[in-house]
């Protein structure tokens, strides 16, 4: 049975004179965790917005389930995939349930909601989720970072999509919370069966929360596939060039940083 979610063919982007991509393919599989990694100026966040219809490609396609997405409109996009963006801003008293209950805009017409109980039920189990439930009445403006990075996954996953994107999540978090939103996103994943496609820095948290790597340089897929199948010293030193040692975790391969 065919998984595919998205299939890129002969995909190609630049910026002015700058090729960023050129004739790129590439197919994510459902109910997986994918992760993008590549060294800065790779190519990833280009992919990415061109993915979630933030840019439009020079040349080929994009398919969601088979359907070009230049076919989709935006509000038809949304309801099959919800996007937290790496940088987000938000009025200053705007409250956390207020920002998350934005998730159902899709579904409303001319602002009004056709079915206002079901809007109810999803930014509860949105905040449930997340819990956020009880941040709901502050102003987003005074939560810390990582309280704020789990009301904008809260606010994706009111959007109640099957497929949920993450550009760089975990960026400007401490440790802990940054911990706390890999676990999450591993959760909404293995018991909700959101298919996740983000952007990571950290290559070891790429290794550990992955079911898929992407490894991507100078706007080209150079690896896909299992951690343990495909990380090796020497991609390591292709994409990052720099050589590193690589041990492992759990049966996944660790990367050391040193």
């Amino acid at each position: 049975m065919d998984n595919n979610i998205f299939t890129v063919t002969d995909l190609s982007f630049a910026y002015g004179k700058h090729q960023v991509l050129n004739g790129l393919n590439l197919t994510l599989h459902e109910g997986t965790i994918t992760t993008l990694i590549g060294a800065n100026g790779c190519g990833k966040s280009t992919l990415f917005n061109l993915m979630t219809k933030n840019l439009k490609p020079d040349a080929g396609q994009i398919f969601l389930r088979d359907r070009d997405v230049t076919a989709f409109r935006l509000k038809d996009f949304a309801k099959q995939v919800s996007i937290v963006h790496q940088y987000n801003t938000a009025p200053a008293d705007l409250t956390v349930e207020k920002l998350i209950s934005y998730g159902r805009t899709p579904y409303h017409n001319m602002g009004i909601s056709p079915d206002p109980k079901k809007d109810e039920e999803k930014v509860q189990w949105a905040m449930e989720i997340t819990h956020t439930v009880k941040h709901k009445d502050k102003p987003v403006s005074e939560l810390s970072g990582g309280q704020k990075q789990r009301v904008w996954i809260a606010m994706a996953l009111a959007q109640d999509t099957k497929v949920l994107f993450l550009d760089e999540p975990t960026t400007y978090l401490d440790i802990r919370y940054q911990l706390q939103i890999l676990k999450l996103i591993r959760k909404l994943n293995q018991e909700y069966g959101i298919t996740i496609v983000m952007v990571l820095h950290d290559i070891n948290q790429s290794l550990y929360y992955s079911d898929e790597i992407v490894a991507m340089k100078d706007g080209k897929i150079i690896a896909q596939g299992l951690p343990q199948k495909i990380i090796t010293s020497e991609l390591v030193k292709s994409v990052y060039d720099v050589e590193l040692t690589i041990s492992s975790v759990e049966g996944k391969p660790f990367v050391i940083p040193v």
